[in-house]
This record gives structure tokens, sequence and C-alpha cells, in this order.
């Protein structure tokens, strides 16, 4: 019999080689700032040839999602793919040291697994170029019927709706996770992914597949095409599916902390407090990752929010998108636990 999980996620397995750089190289390399874009493995060997000192970490959007839900207490799982080389190894065993169950197997032939090379201006602005690799191989037969039908949320990474097998493995992650009775959340990962398939993320909204929805608010604006940030929230406010019900929307808005959007009304909670903005990589990942956590632990919205905002705060004051403190004790110091 299987255990039961907190939360399963499916998503991108990717590894992050991570550098600081500045906007002079960004433009010798042609890649706009802030942007995140897909690349084939010929520009990912140039792109790392031409980058400076750099730190290779496991990451993905999912997998930091996860990694922090499981080192605030929640128990997790994660399902992606990776191939039997040097870095799926890697990313396998920093998965699994943290507490997140990960039993999908490697690929054995076909692409490498997937790196995202991600180039940190003085700003703590990031820029991602990403070779997805190994990730694309993600397929229904990888799911673990037992496993989805266990876990109280499945989390759905945005960035991961693009090859076919893939949505297929979502929309069968789905089906489980409804049959069971549970709740599916989803991330919009990207405005990049937005641009991509808005009408099928705002499909799976309306035919209520998502109960709960993670979007920055520049995501959420292109999603509604608008470029004003408060009617963005209104129409996430007034969103209904097929059968009238509101879904659960969290949207961040940076410095000035987060949205809460359930039942027609918008709660606003503080961002938590920083002393320097190093690295904005993963802020959004941890933010999903301890409203996750404090939805486990039975919090209400608003709490497990500012649980989320108290991650995003600690992984964007180090390189990288994995927390580096104790994040409960943090939690614990600041009433949030």
């Amino acid at each position: 019999m299987t255990d039961s999980l907190d939360l399963l996620v499916l998503g991108n397995a990717i590894v992050d080689v991570i550098a600081r750089t500045d906007e002079a190289f960004l433009a010798g390399q042609g890649v706009p700032k802030g942007a995140m874009a897909l690349i084939d493995e010929a520009r990912a060997e140039a792109l790392f040839a031409a980058m400076g000192p750099a730190t290779i970490v496991s990451g993905g959007s999912g997998a930091n999602t996860v990694v922090g839900a499981a080192l605030l207490g929640a128990k997790t799982g994660f399902v992606g793919k990776v191939r039997d080389d040097e870095l799926g190894g890697l990313f396998r065993h920093d998965l699994k040291a943290t507490g997140v169950r990960f039993d999908v197997p490697a690929a054995t032939e076909g692409p490498a697994t997937a790196r995202c090379f991600v180039l940190v201006t003085p700003d703590g602005e990031r820029t991602m170029n990403t070779y997805l690799g190994a990730c694309q191989g993600l397929s229904p037969a990888d799911l673990d019927t037992n496993l989805v039908a266990s876990a109280r949320v499945v989390y759905l990474e945005g960035y991961l709706w693009d090859p076919p097998a893939a949505k297929d493995a979502f929309r069968k992650a789905v089906t489980i996770a409804h049959g069971a009775g549970h709740a599916v959340a989803l991330t919009l990962s990207d405005a990049f992914c937005v641009g991509r398939y808005r009408d099928e993320f705002l499909a799976l909204i309306r035919e209520g597949s998502i109960d709960i929805l993670f979007a920055n608010i520049g995501e959420l604006q292109s999603l509604y095409q608008t470029d004003d940030p408060e009617q963005a929230i209104k129409a996430l406010r007034d969103e209904r599916d097929g059968r009238g019900l509101h879904l659960l929307g969290l949207v961040t808005r940076s410095a000035d902390g987060a949205m809460v959007v359930k039942g027609g009304e918008i709660r606003s909670v503080a961002a938590s407090p920083v002393g320097a903005v190093v690295d904005t990589t993963g802020a959004g990942d941890l933010f999903a990752a301890g409203f996750l956590a404090g939805h486990a632990r039975g919090l209400d919205h608003v709490a497990s929010a500012r649980l989320g905002a108290l991650a995003a705060a600690e992984v964007i004051q180090h390189i990288g998108a994995r927390p580096q403190g104790d994040l409960v004790m943090l939690a614990k110091a600041q009433g949030l636990l």
C-alpha cells in the first residue's frame, strides 16, 4: 500500500548552471534580460563555454517547490524525467537527500538530462536559457496511479506543458487526483509559457481541472491580456469553472507581496523583509512551496501565503533556487508555525 503524500509535483527535472554576469554579456550573447528562452544542445554548449565561473545545482521550477515543501515538513514526491548520466544522478541524489520521493526510472537513451543556464545580473534579476533534453520524455507511463491518488495536492508545472506526452501525463494526473477527491494545482511558470498556451491554460481552469492557481502578476496579466494588474486580479477573482465554482488563486507581486484570491474575495499578504536581493531565481517556486506546506499543516489561505512569503524571502538572499537556511526555524521565529 502506498503511503499518502501531502504534495506530488509533476515537473521538469533540470540541473541549474548559475553564473553572475552583466548586461554587456547578455547583449553580446543576444539574450533578452529577464526572459526565459528554450535552446538546443549546441547552443547550450556554446553558452556554457562563454559563461564565467558557474555554480551547478539541481533545479527546475516544480522540483524547487517540492524540495521547499519537504524542508518545511511536508511529505512529498516528484515525477519528472532524467537521463542516466552524471547530471541525472546529481538531480536524483539532491531530491532524495531532502526527503522527496522520486521513483521515475532514468531514460537509458535519447537526450541528456536537462540544463538551465541562469545568468544573474548585479540587480538580482535572472535570465534563463533552458535546454530541456530528457525532460521532454515524460509520459503517462511514468505515473504511478496509486502514488498520484495518495497525494492531497497534485501540482503541475506550466513549463512542462509542451510535449504532447507530458500533456497526456498532466491530464491523467488530474483525472486520478480528482477521482480520489484531491486537489490539483497549476503554476503558470512564466509569461513565455502563458503566451504559448494561454487558451489551453484557460481551458484547464474553466473546465474544472485546476483547483489552485499560482502566478506572478506578469503571468496573470498575460493570461488575461491586460496591461492593468488590478484588472488581471479582478478577472481571476471573477473566474469560475463549468460548475460555477471559484478556484483559489495565489498571485505574487515581488516586493509588493502576494494576493490570495478566493470566492470573490481578495486578501493582501505583505512580502517578508529581506536584507539584500542577490538572486530572484526560485522566488515564485518557494512561495508555492511555503503555501502548500502551510496548506498541508491545515493553515488557512492567508497564513499559508505568509509562510510562502517567508520561503521566497529566504531564497532570494543567496545564489541558487533551493533554500540554504532552516525554513522551519525561521517560520517558528516569526510565529508562522
